[in-house]
C-alpha cells in the first residue's frame, strides 16, 4: 500500500507543471489576456527605466516600444537580449534589426521567444498494468514566438513621425496544441523645439486574434492521465484587447558632460482591473523612469511602475504595490551593453530577474 501511494505522489509531482501549463491555455472559451509574453518588454536599458519609453525611444528597439522612434536611426542597428524568469525555468530571448531606407523612412524586424523547455511529459508514465516505466517519459517545450515587421516615416510636420507594426504570433505546446495569431500596432512621436518629447503607442489596435489547433489524440492522453479532467475539448479562440500607452519625456544637460533623462508613461487598458486608476471603461497604470548619463558613455537608470491595488487575505482591505527597477549601461564605439535588475511582479515578491542586452550601431564600422 505504501509503495502504491508513493507511485501516485511521484506521478502527481511530475505532472504538476505540465497540468498548470495546459490549463493556463485552455481554461476559458475566449481569453482576453492572450499573448502576455509580448508585454514583458525588451532592452535592458528600457526595463531599467520601468518601460517608460513611448515618447523618447530612438533606436532599433523602437520597433517594440514605438515604431515612430525608428526615424531617429542614422544607420543600421542590431539588438540582442536575454533574460530568465521563474528561477531560470523560463527563458526570454529577443533579436531585432532596423535599417533606414532614406532620410524619411525606416524598416525593422524583430523576433521574441519566450519558452519553457524540457518539460517532462508523464502522461504515459504508468502503463496499462499500473506499472511505472520511466522509459515512457518524454520531453517537450512550450514556446511563444512574436515576429514583428515595422515601418516608420516622417510626416510633413516638423518633429512629427509615425510608425506601424505588423505582428505574427506563433504559440506551441509540444505536440498537444499550437496557434497562429495576427495583429497590428501604430505609434506617433512629436518633439518640440525645446526638447520636450511626446509619444502615443496603440497596441493590438485591430484586436489580435489567436486560433488554436488541438491534437485530440495527445489531449486525450492528458485527460486520461489526470483524474477529474473535463472530457470535452476546450474552445480554441483567444483575443488580445487593444492597449494605449501615452508618454512624455525631457533630456536635461548639465555642464556638457552630464545628462538626466526623465520620462513618464500612462499605460491604459480598456477594462477594469487592479490598476491604481480603474473604472468599468478603462484602467490606467503610470510608470516613471530616469537615466543619468556621463559623457554619453556610462548610464545609471532607475524606475518604478506596475502600481496595483492588491486585495488582502481578508477580502476587504487593499494594499498598494509597485514594481521597482534599476539598471546600468556602457556605450563605446557603436557597441552598447546594458543590464537591468527588475522584479517581474511587485516589490513584495522575491522574484527578481537579471536582464542583459546588446546593441550594435553599424555607423561606427563604416
Amino acid at each position: 500500500m505504501c509503495i502504491f501511494v508513493k507511485k501516485l505522489r511521484l506521478r502527481s509531482y511530475i505532472t504538476a507543471l505540465f497540468c498548470v501549463l495546459t490549463a493556463s491555455v485552455f481554461s476559458q472559451t475566449v481569453r482576453k489576456y492572450s499573448n502576455e509574453f509580448m508585454n514583458i518588454g525588451v532592452d535592458a536599458a528600457a526595463l531599467g527605466m520601468s518601460s517608460a519609453m513611448t515618447s523618447h525611444t530612438s533606436d532599433v528597439n523602437s520597433g517594440y516600444w514605438n515604431p515612430a522612434g525608428l526615424l531617429k536611426l542614422e544607420d543600421n542597428q542590431l539588438a540582442l537580449m536575454h533574460s530568465s524568469y521563474f528561477a531560470n525555468i523560463a527563458n526570454y530571448d529577443y533579436i531585432a534589426f532596423a535599417k533606414p531606407l532614406d532620410k524619411n523612412s525606416v524598416i525593422g524586424v524583430s523576433l521574441i521567444r519566450f519558452a519553457v523547455d524540457d518539460i517532462l511529459n508523464t502522461t504515459q508514465l504508468i502503463d496499462e498494468q499500473g506499472n511505472i516505466n520511466y522509459d515512457r517519459i518524454s520531453l517537450f517545450s512550450t514556446a511563444d514566438y512574436g515576429l514583428t515587421f515595422s515601418y516608420a516615416r516622417s510626416l510633413p510636420v516638423r518633429g512629427l513621425n509615425y510608425g506601424v507594426n505588423a505582428k505574427i504570433i506563433r504559440r506551441i505546446i509540444g505536440d498537444f496544441a499550437s496557434s497562429w495569431g495576427f495583429g497590428f500596432d501604430a505609434g506617433v512621436q512629436f518633439e518640440t523645439d525645446n526638447d520636450w518629447k511626446f509619444g502615443v503607442m496603440a497596441r493590438d489596435i485591430t484586436t489580435t486574434f489567436n486560433a488554436w489547433t488541438i491534437n485530440e489524440d495527445e489531449f486525450k492522453k492528458v485527460q486520461d492521465a489526470v483524474e477529474g479532467q473535463n472530457q470535452e475539448l476546450p474552445e480554441t479562440t483567444e483575443i488580445t484587447i487593444p492597449k494605449l500607452q501615452i508618454g512624455v519625456s525631457k533630456l536635461f544637460d548639465f555642464n556638457y558632460d552630464y545628462t538626466l533623462l526623465a520620462a513618464a508613461n500612462l499605460n491604459v487598458r480598456f477594462e477594469e482591473n487592479n490598476d491604481i486608476i480603474s473604472s468599468s471603461f478603462a484602467s490606467v497604470n503610470p510608470a516613471l523612469g530616469f537615466e543619468f548619463g556621463y559623457i554619453d558613455m556610462v548610464y545609471l537608470r532607475a524606475g518604478v511602475g506596475n502600481f496595483q491595488n492588491e486585495l488582502q487575505i481578508d477580502d476587504i482591505t487593499e494594499k498598494l504595490t509597485f514594481q521597482p527597477s534599476f539598471g546600468v549601461g556602457f556605450k563605446y564605439n557603436g557597441i552598447q551593453i546594458d543590464y537591468a535588475f527588475t522584479d517581474i511582479g511587485d516589490q513584495s515578491v522575491a522574484l527578481y530577474s537579471n536582464v542583459f542586452s546588446l546593441k550594435v550601431d553599424f555607423s561606427f564600422f563604416r
